[in-house]
């Protein structure tokens, strides 16, 4: 498996931390609640090319949690399409759906992340959802009351205005196998095949102990499934879940414009999926717990994938500064120009999570590449 000398991974390092500058970036939509629980993300930013405007998905999640025990709570609780017209500073909600309007074969329990594609013909959205649902036979005793499976569905139209799940909405990605039970939190990127998206999502078992990655190459006609476990867990902060939410093909410039194609890959990890609390006389840091994961970086060569080199080992390289330091669905959109545009969803300090938002333009990519 093909290694950047230790230089260039430094710099895909730096490149990685200027884009998500905690200190930099700025709320770009707010969660329902200024509080404990509330959030709004794990979704992507596209332009539009039909009128150069930004047009961004994602999900409001109020508090709840269904793996904590039978209390779910609303937690996801609506999907909502956003446009800017003033490059990303502001955004206005032009479209959103409730949990009845994105039904598909079974009512849902809860919203999560979701993707969005666009070209000059057809918006396409992709949104993982929770419905009620029996398990297999053999975890059934593992379910608890009131939640159901993750699986992730499908719809479209010709542009924003004409969007109605309750016309097109399709079963795209599910699972029956105990071991990546609950697949949810699509990402899209250019394809590594001709005529392809490549579709990364996040997998759990039964039991919600892990999470990990799985890919599929995405054609107008087809979804196939090339594994539910594509990049492997880490062994100290990451060790419970491994969660990638964005690839960035790295920019050929700098130090990279004649190295073979390659990408960056930002994740989310977390130490375990259930509660930590901070030992008060010891080591207090963030741990990641539940949902509250932190973020980590990862590369590969295109002609390797999946093979990937972990940037943060030993510790997360993401971490917000405030609330429960979580920083997590990262998404990054490439513009033609050889700018980034960075969102991601972060903790506050009452522990809500805004979705934030950080530019860096495209000297500014060249020079940290050089």
């Amino acid at each position: 498996m093909d290694k950047l000398p230790d230089t260039l991974a430094r710099k895909l390092t730096r490149l990685g931390s200027k884009l998500i500058d905690q200190q930099r970036g700025r709320v770009l939509v707010q969660p329902t609640e200024d509080a404990d629980g509330f959030w709004f993300g794990g979704g992507n930013c596209v332009r539009d090319p039909r009128d150069g405007s930004l047009l961004l998905i994602g999900r409001y999640r109020d508090a709840g949690d269904s793996r904590s025990g039978v209390s779910a709570g609303t937690r996801g609780r609506e999907l909502a399409l956003f446009r800017s017209t003033d490059n990303g500073r502001s955004f206005n909600k032009i479209r959103c759906w409730n949990k009845s309007d994105l039904y598909c074969g079974s009512t849902v329990l809860s919203i999560e992340g979701s993707a969005l594609k666009v070209n000059k013909r057809r918006i396409e959205i992709l949104v993982s959802t929770e419905k009620v649902h029996t398990y297999p036979p053999e975890v059934t005793g593992f379910q608890k009351p009131g939640t159901g499976l993750w699986s992730i569905d499908t719809f479209g139209a010709a542009n924003p205005d004409r969007l109605n799940p309750q016309e097109s909405i399709a079963p795209l990605l599910a699972s029956d196998d105990p071991a990546y039970l609950h697949l949810k939190d699509p990402n899209l990127s250019p394809g590594l095949h001709r005529g392809q998206s490549l579709l990364l999502y996040c997998a759990h078992p039964y039991s919600w102990s892990s999470s990990t990655s799985g890919s599929a190459a995405l054609s107008a006609q087809s979804c196939r499934s090339d594994g539910h476990d594509i990049f492997p867990r880490g062994s100290t902060w990451d060790v419970a879940a491994s969660r990638i939410t964005c690839r960035l093909p790295v920019p050929k410039v700098g130090a990279f414009a004649k190295l073979p194609s390659l990408s960056l890959y930002f994740y989310d990890g977390a130490e375990c999926l259930r509660q930590l609390d901070a030992h008060k006389k010891a080591v207090d840091r963030p741990r990641g717990y539940s949902c509250e994961e932190l973020g980590g970086l990862t590369y590969g060569f295109d002609r390797e994938f999946p093979a990937q080199h972990r940037l943060s080992r030993l510790e997360p390289l993401f971490v917000s500064p405030e609330g429960t330091g979580a920083s997590r669905y990262v998404s990054v959109l490439s513009e033609a120009d050889g700018g980034l545009f960075a969102t991601w969803e972060r903790s506050t300090p009452t522990r809500s999570q805004p979705l934030f938002g950080h530019r860096l333009n495209a000297a500014r990519v060249t020079s940290i590449l050089t």
